[in-house]
């Protein structure tokens, strides 16, 4: 990988990340009316969901932010992305709802190209012993 591809692909991680993490700490901030929204589409576990959210956008965010465990971390993030469209974002005839169900598909699709080809260089997973 040369030095070109090591500072694009840390920028993605950073990109990719940002959205997640911002919307977790939101999500802490306010655990009653998160939880409430879930209930609101009809989500089983509402309080389990919740305890999902947060693990995936502040923990597996993380680990992708920094490049820990990357591929893993992405993957996982990719299914909750893919899971929360259909969940939440599925009402094509909104077209608010469309471009936000069409934001997590393209969404996935960066975190399915870290899951194909790694964080790159700057990571903790490619850290120079």
């Amino acid at each position: 990988m040369n030095s070109f591809q090591s500072v694009v692909s840390v920028v993605g991680r950073i990109l990719l990340s940002h959205i997640f993490i911002i919307s977790g700490i939101s999500k802490a901030a306010d655990p009653q009316g998160t939880i409430g929204y879930i209930q609101s589409v009809g989500a089983p576990l509402p309080e389990v969901a919740y305890a999902i959210a947060l693990i995936v956008e502040l923990g597996l965010a993380t680990a992708l932010l920094v490049g820990f465990k990357a591929r893993w971390a992405a993957a996982g993030i990719a299914l909750f992305t893919i899971a929360t469209a259909f969940l939440f974002h599925f009402n094509l005839a909104d077209q608010m709802q469309q471009i936000m169900f069409l934001k997590n598909l393209t969404i996935t699709g960066g975190l399915l190209l870290v899951v194909a080809f790694g964080p790159g260089a700057y990571s903790l997973d490619n850290r120079r012993r």
